[in-house]
């Protein structure tokens, strides 16, 4: 599903840090070297058919890297 956030993330939390994150290796490798976090939060997001919706999203992030793949939770909050 294609879908791209308007306005901020808010109530982000860690889901994993560093070893606790199953694809540390493949971020590694694509990314680089960081400290990689894997977090949710919820946004507004507005979907392929121009559909705004409240939803959960998770993303791996790394200071100085920035946010990674976005990942759209089902079902939508609203």
């Amino acid at each position: 599903m294609d879908f791209e956030i308007v306005g901020e993330i808010t109530h982000i939390q860690p889901i994993a840090i560093e070893r606790s994150i199953r694809d540390l290796t493949r971020l590694r490798k694509q990314y680089g070297e960081g400290r990689w976090r894997k977090l949710k939060g919820i946004a507004l997001v507005r979907l392929r058919d121009g559909s705004i919706r409240t939803a959960e999203i998770h993303w791996y992030e790394a200071h100085g890297i920035g946010r990674k793949e976005f990942k759209l939770k089902l079902p939508f909050l609203d």
